[in-house]
């Protein structure tokens, strides 16, 4: 580095100039200035994941694969979809609304029926080997530990079972499939390739994020839930392979799916004091309810059935998803239906009370039962309607704003904050909309706010607080 000369400048000697960033820049020496780009301390290096040569073509395979794998998991959750309901994708929630109670019950049923028997099965086949993606890489952190690897056989039976129960109506997301699959082949990419514990452990990060933003067509969030959430490190360190890897993952997966946003035709809402103020109020009120069901989450995840418990349990959780879904369809899937008619500004003040109590509880119902599945899409729909109802009541102390305003920055605030990652929560949100853009201001107020509010009430996530216990 620079050293200080006796007059209090600046040492102009040759070694001052030298470059001290690892790997060595083709530029070897500095500015005139004689100051270091590794003063800005986000490009000081590569770190322990050193971005080589065959880092970097273990990161296109990565990504490819990641695509891939979306892509297909996609189709089969569609084709179970429409075999069970007749339509899938944006008709779904329709097609269910559209079928018969009756109907509704035997899916759910059936769905139950395979979800125990196929968990039950492959639980026993594969013991002791990991499928969770956020366990395997945080608890990796630890090199005093026992390596830990995502299993390729628990990995895929665990995909493949969520992707079926979830197409037959279980309340759960479907991004935990992709996420884990992308992270897998993260995994192996970097093992095939003979690279480092850690390059291995950022592409599993990287194809994780990157199986999430194959599936939503959200390249940039997906590569802010590799850097926010699995690592941890806003870095170009880390954002330079995300970004890269998410963006390969999403072109890939345009093979099947469409390159458009997931929510369509949502209005361009506009900003007004009325919402600003709002978002003061609801960020908080939002936080609260965050806080309680990731608690509520955290809890039912230590307790879920398994063993032979677990082989019933779905069948009773998705039997009791029918009974509640018989009044109200909009809670069977993921919920991007319900999420959907927010933001469109659909749904009265009961309805959209009844919705934001409902369907956490009938998620955290299923997770309970020993099913596995995500949380993304669950929880950015609560947050949608839960904000379209606080929205309503403030409408008729200050009318003006469209019910729909209410709805996105409520599905910011609340993945934001049950994420614990506000940036991640506001991309996803603008990038599944391609919408929102106007609403920045109370959308970052209500996000932050809400986020403040669960880390110091908790702290948890939606994924920390799902973590195994150590044995």
């Amino acid at each position: 580095m620079a050293r200080l000369s006796r007059q209090g400048g600046i040492d102009r000697s040759e070694s001052s100039s030298e470059r001290l960033r690892q790997p060595q820049p083709l530029l070897k020496k500095r500015l005139p200035s004689g100051r270091g780009a590794m003063e800005q301390p986000n490009v000081t290096g590569d770190g322990e994941a050193a971005m080589t040569a065959r880092f970097w073509l273990a990161l296109l395979l990565t990504g490819i694969a990641a695509g891939l794998s979306g892509a297909a998991l996609m189709a089969l959750l569609f084709r179970v979809e429409r075999l069970a309901f007749g339509s899938s994708g944006d008709d779904f929630e329709q097609a269910v609304a559209a079928s018969s109670v009756g109907h509704r019950v035997i899916v759910l049923l059936i769905a139950g029926l395979f979800g125990g028997l196929a968990w039950y099965a492959l639980r026993r086949a594969t013991p002791g080997q990991k499928s969770e993606i956020d366990d395997v890489l945080w608890s990796d952190r630890d090199r005093h530990r026992d390596r830990q690897e995502l299993s390729m056989p628990r990995s895929l039976g665990t995909s493949v079972i969520s992707e079926i129960v979830i197409g037959l109506g279980a309340s759960l997301g479907r991004e935990a499939a992709p996420k884990t699959m992308g992270g897998v082949s993260g995994g192996l990419a970097g093992r095939w390739l003979g690279l480092t514990r850690a390059q291995q452990r950022l592409l599993i990060a990287c194809g994780g994020g990157a199986g999430l933003a194959a599936v939503y067509n959200v390249p940039l969030g997906g590569a802010f839930f590799t850097a926010e959430i699995l690592c941890g490190s806003v870095s170009v360190a880390t954002m330079l392979p995300a970004l890269a890897c998410a963006g390969i993952a999403t072109a890939t997966a345009w093979v099947y799916l469409p390159n458009q946003p997931t929510y369509l035709d949502v209005p361009a809402y506009q900003v007004s004091v009325a919402l600003v103020v709002w978002a003061l109020l609801a960020g908080p009120l939002i936080g609260v309810a965050g806080a309680a069901y990731i608690r509520l989450i955290g809890w039912l995840s230590h307790h879920r059935l398994t063993g032979t418990a677990g082989l019933g349990g779905p069948l009773i959780a998705f039997g009791l998803l029918a009974a509640a879904g018989a009044s109200y369809p909009q809670l069977l899937g993921n919920g991007q239906g319900m999420a959907h008619d927010a933001f469109l500004g659909g749904g009265g003040l009961g309805l959209l009370l009844v919705l934001a109590v409902l369907k956490p509880a009938v998620t955290a119902l299923c997770l309970a039962s020993g099913a596995s599945g995500g949380l993304f899409t669950p929880m950015l729909s609560t947050g949608a309607v839960f904000g379209g109802a606080l929205g309503l009541l403030w409408s008729e102390l200050w009318p003006g704003p469209a019910l729909g305003a209410y709805a996105m920055i409520g599905a910011a605030a609340m993945i934001g904050c049950a994420m614990q990652a506000p940036i991640t929560g506001l991309v996803l949100v603008l990038e599944l909309t391609h919408s929102g853009f106007a609403l920045m201001v109370p959308m970052v107020l209500a996000t932050a706010l809400a986020t403040a509010v669960v880390r110091y009430v908790d702290g948890y996530s939606i994924y920390s607080a799902r973590l195994p216990a150590q044995v």
